[in-house]
């Protein structure tokens, strides 16, 4: 009667570590996911800020008289601008569709009792930045394309 007194609490050890462990492991899921958003908000800084500078030094260039034409180097800096602003959207809809769905799957193995439900799933720090990055880029190119704005 003892061992299986016994055996029991070391089947239920057992089971409260592989709970933990489960649990922790969203948590380095969600902490990887803020990872990839950080690598898409740093390609896409890059792609706005050299889209931005390259328009903008032609276009200066252009209107001081020094060049002609500056036309397909302002393009090529719209189109960097364009593209980094589409990466970081692109990024910010992954990010939310994967969050949705892991905060989905932990709901559920909390309701089946597989996990606990103890640790909190705060908002992503990295994705609030996204946005306000994209806030910025749209203005820059708001700004770029007609003239007006705080970049302009």
């Amino acid at each position: 009667m003892a061992e299986m007194a016994q055996a029991k609490a070391s089947d239920d050890v057992s089971v409260e570590l592989s709970m933990r462990r489960t649990g922790m492991s969203f948590q380095r899921t969600r902490m990887s996911a803020d990872r990839t958003l950080m690598s898409v908000i740093r390609t896409s800084l890059s792609l706005i800020s050299f889209g931005f500078t390259i328009y903008q030094f032609f276009q200066k260039l252009k209107e001081s008289g020094v060049l002609k034409g500056a036309a397909p180097a302002r393009n090529f800096g719209s189109s960097l601008l364009l593209i980094g602003v589409g990466m970081l959207i692109l990024g910010i809809i992954y990010h939310i569709a994967f969050m949705v769905g892991l905060r989905e799957e932990r709901t559920t193995l909390k309701a089946q009792g597989l996990i606990h439900g103890e640790s909190k799933f705060p908002p992503s720090l990295t994705l609030i930045i996204a946005l306000l990055l994209l806030i910025v880029g749209v203005i820059a190119a708001l700004s770029m394309f007609w003239h007006t704005g705080p970049y302009d």
